[in-house]
């Protein structure tokens, strides 16, 4: 009895404390192992969670503290999960990158992942070691604003899609073709899926389209139908879209209706229309629509690649219009996207982001400025992505040319971490160039974790000093990721307020694999107590260990 009343009294003192703290703990407890599914069709294998692909849902409200008791069940290699989006302030060995904030969780170990969702908004979170996101390590986290709060935005119900592209060339065998010599390209990826489904070697629209591809035969029941959306005519609803693809860009339509985006990587934007919007690798949006179509059909829900020529279909699934049958097709071909390379239209949307009024402003002036120029290289007849030819210097030479080939394509390996001093204002111009043949030069989706930054402009050409005067200091997006344009450049800006080692990089998995990422340190003695588990091979811990003062 005696027993009992303790844990009753440990229930009781943890809720009062919770309550205090103004949030709530919420427990998952996962499984990693591979499974064989069929995310388009075609049988292979993929990395799944507690049997499900793609992985469960996380929700909470902000001020919440989420538990993820994580083990590893694979045979032969390790595992971290980042969770995208999350800032992690005071819990950097959280962060999920390996090697750089923990130690990967090796076969058979236990990770107890623990940290707090500060900010209402849409992320996900996914595989941070090799290239497990391509296998399909992946999941949606949604935070709601916290208990007592109001959204800004009213609607009547809501939807969450995951976008992702599918090889149906495993994991492993993509990581030896781009680390051959020479490199094997991986391709194209074969399938765009919505929420883990989507149709290869046939198509839904196949009775309305004007190409030869077979209808699919669907039951229903198969892991990859469609995911449908079923809707209410007359209301509006909230859709949360996350993007992890490992390669495509993409642009997301749903026929017939109007898109009203409010909401981009967690921070409300002034919200503007469109019939449709790009979307890259690692950001988030919430767009609300409304019903508002004749209620006798059903519509489609189209992802189409965006900045590489289109090798892979659409992906489609329906909104579904009560009463109708979800087996009814739309009468009507799918919407159709902006050519690939109108990179105008995709700049013009983008341009569109804005801060809500009353959002943060970023500081006026900066303490340090870092390029990194985005340049594809050979080392030791290796194909690599490089920054600034050899990381870590601030600038890259001011005569280069970034609309040509490099006259010396090799580079070298270099530390890749830059020393940030606590609490100063940091800018980040990313910049475009040419890769190793003329005339191309490719999107870069660039993440940072443990922040997020003000995107203060975008331009095309070689950044000049110039250009700063065209910076956006009123009302820039808050974003944790943003897009570099082929032979451009993007301006970034944010406060080394968050002690801790902070990955930064492109967010296009190859890419990442092949070398474009640099690391941000900041503050890291400033540090309580870190885990065991970070100290043997996390930069964090290395660091303190070190006594590095920054």
């Amino acid at each position: 009895m005696k027993a009992v009343w303790f844990l009753v009294s440990c229930y009781i003192l943890s809720m009062f404390i919770q309550s205090a703290m103004g949030g709530k703990a919420r427990h998952f407890k996962w499984e990693v192992e591979y499974m064989h599914w069929s995310p388009d069709g075609e049988e292979g294998v993929v990395m799944g969670i507690n049997g499900q692909f793609p992985g469960p849902t996380i929700r909470a409200r902000a001020g919440d503290t989420i538990h993820v008791e994580l083990t590893n069940r694979l045979h032969t290699e390790g595992v971290v999960i980042h969770w995208h989006g999350i800032r992690q302030i005071g819990t950097p060995w959280a962060d999920g990158t390996a090697s750089i904030s923990q130690c990967a969780i090796n076969p058979g170990e236990t990770f107890l992942y623990r940290f707090k969702v500060d900010k209402a908004g849409t992320y996900f979170y996914h595989g941070h070691y090799g290239m497990q996101r391509s296998a399909g390590l992946y999941g949606s986290l949604i935070v709601d604003v916290a208990e007592g709060e109001k959204e800004i935005f009213q609607y009547d119900g809501e939807f969450n899609i995951l976008l992702s592209d599918w090889w149906h060339k495993g994991s492993h065998e993509q990581e030896v073709d781009l680390s051959s010599n020479p490199m094997r390209w991986i391709g194209e990826p074969q399938t765009l899926l919505i929420n883990g489904r989507g149709q290869f070697n046939c198509s839904l629209a196949a009775h309305v389209s004007n190409s030869s591809a077979s209808p699919c035969k669907l039951r229903g029941n198969e892991q990859y139908a469609p995911h449908i959306l079923r809707v209410h005519p007359n209301k509006t609803y909230r859709l949360r879209i996350a993007s992890t693809t490992a390669l495509a860009s993409l642009n997301l339509a749903i026929g017939n209706h109007k898109m009203l985006v409010v909401e981009a990587d967690g921070n409300n934007l002034q919200p503007f229309s469109v019939d449709n919007m790009d979307i890259y690798s690692g950001e988030s949006y919430s767009v609300l629509f409304t019903t508002n179509q004749d209620p006798s059909k059903n519509y489609w829900i189209s992802i189409s690649v965006r900045g590489r020529e289109p090798r892979t279909p659409q992906g489609l699934t329906i909104l579904n219009y009560h009463p109708n049958s979800a087996s009814k097709l739309p009468p009507s071909p799918p919407p159709i996207a902006p050519r690939w390379d109108n990179y105008e239209y995709s700049k013009s949307f983008t341009n569109k982001i804005l801060a809500l009024k009353g959002s943060p402003t970023p500081p006026p002036t900066h303490h340090r400025r870092i390029f990194l120029l985005n340049t594809q290289n050979f080392i030791d007849g290796h194909t690599k992505w490089a920054i600034n030819n050899a990381s870590p210097p601030d600038r890259f030479r001011p005569d280069y040319d970034v609309m040509r080939p490099a006259a010396n394509q090799n580079s070298t390996y270099g530390s890749g971490v830059y020393m940030l001093r606590f609490n100063t204002t940091v800018d980040v111009i990313l910049q475009n160039a040419n890769a190793l043949r003329a005339n191309v030069s490719e999107i870069h989706p660039w993440h940072l974790h443990g922040h997020d930054f003000w995107v203060l402009g975008y331009g095309e050409g070689k950044f000049t000093e110039k250009e700063e005067a065209k910076f956006n200091l009123k009302n820039p997006p808050l974003r944790n990721t943003a897009v570099i344009f082929p032979f451009g450049w993007t301006a970034l800006r944010f406060v080394a307020d968050n002690p801790g080692v902070w990955a930064f990089h492109c967010h296009i998995e190859p890419h990442l694999h092949m070398g474009m990422g640099v690391v941000f340190a900041e503050g890291v003695r400033r540090l309580g107590k870190i885990p065991n588990e970070a100290l043997g091979c996390g930069l964090t811990g290395k660091m303190l260990m070190n006594n590095v003062n920054n």
